[in-house]
């Protein structure tokens, strides 16, 4: 309509965006560091930094590798995301999607491959868990991992109790001058809930005692194998173990969709600001025919020798299009 002026708002990032990215990466990077630190103490107490050699000798799982690697993944991505969002890095914001990217897709082809493959799965878990079973006395971070998890999920081993046998220590060979000879560890026994201390030798000689028929295997220690007790445990708290996974999930496309939405807020205001340079560049940077007259001075015919034409009173610029008049404020 006539009379009225249209403004059009030009591009801007978006703080909410920007400063709820900042300050959610924030508390990750803590966070990650904090892990970070816990599992390089862990290592300096057990003397693992002083001889690196140490980290492959283990035969079975060293837990403090799950404090390091998360916590290193979880610092590179806090940093990445918290230090793009606060100084508008493109580089840094693309760096921390595409990571997070790949973070998800790792996840989601592992989930997809534990359910093709449920029987490898199994034959992999048992082999994992006999391997920490061999070195279960060779680091206390494993022991107490599994005897956190063999009192949690009542269970003895991968398949049973006899899965000791493969430990150097609870073998039941003549050979074995062991104590615990032909025994399991305390967190397969059965908890008497009459005792109020734990009982760290009822698992002595309790496989050869149920094989002379001294004592009844199920009322003793836990007979079922650790596997089978975890798929148990997975089908009966599936739905917040998905509910779990999907929430982690949505978490990190929520925050690769804030990433780049912010990266194109960014892109469209140094789109813009470029622009408007070009722009006042080219009609107030650029010199006129006029300033160039001037600074030359008065020019004679080389004939008469008289004095030549006076410069001309309205400016022309020298723009990208070619020779145009000076724009006035009018035009502007």
């Amino acid at each position: 309509m006539p009379g009225k002026h249209q403004h059009f708002q030009e591009p801007e990032v978006g703080c909410c965006g920007k400063y709820f990215l900042f300050g959610f990466n924030i508390v990750f990077w803590v966070l990650g560091a904090l892990f970070l630190a816990i599992g390089l103490w862990a290592w300096g107490e057990k003397g693992v930094l002083s001889n690196i050699s140490a980290l492959t000798d283990l035969g079975g799982l060293d837990p403090v590798w799950l404090f390091v690697v998360v916590g290193g993944v979880m610092s590179v991505l806090g940093f990445a995301g918290c230090i793009g969002a606060l100084r508008e890095n493109t580089f840094l914001l693309k760096f921390f999607s595409v990571f997070l990217g790949l973070i998800f897709f790792l996840e989601l082809a592992t989930g997809i491959l534990a359910f093709v493959f449920k029987d490898w799965i199994r034959d992999q878990l048992n082999l994992f868990i006999n391997n920490n079973v061999k070195a279960y006395r060779d680091d206390i971070d494993l022991q107490n991992l599994i005897d956190f998890a063999q009192e949690y999920w009542s269970c003895c081993g991968a398949r049973g109790p006899n899965d000791w046998n493969l430990n150097i220590y609870f073998n039941c060979t003549d050979l074995n001058p062991s104590r615990e000879r032909c025994g399991v560890p305390f967190s397969c026994c059965v908890r008497d809930p009459a005792e109020d201390v734990l009982n760290t030798q009822c698992g002595y000689d309790v496989r050869l005692k149920l094989v002379r028929g001294e004592l009844e295997q199920q009322g003793f220690i836990h007979t079922k194998g650790c596997v089978g007790q975890f798929e148990k445990w997975l089908q009966d708290n599936l739905i917040v173990v998905a509910g779990v996974f999907m929430g982690i999930a949505l978490l990190q496309i929520f925050g690769i969709c804030l990433a780049q939405n912010l990266v194109s807020d960014i892109k469209a205001v140094k789109a813009n600001w470029s622009k408007w340079n070009d722009d006042f560049e080219n009609h107030w940077l650029t010199p006129t025919i006029s300033e160039v007259l001037s600074t030359a001075g008065p020019q004679q015919n080389s004939l008469t020798g008289a004095p030549g034409p006076a410069p001309p009173s309205r400016h022309v610029f020298f723009g990208l299009g070619g020779l145009y008049p000076e724009p006035t404020f009018k035009n502007w």
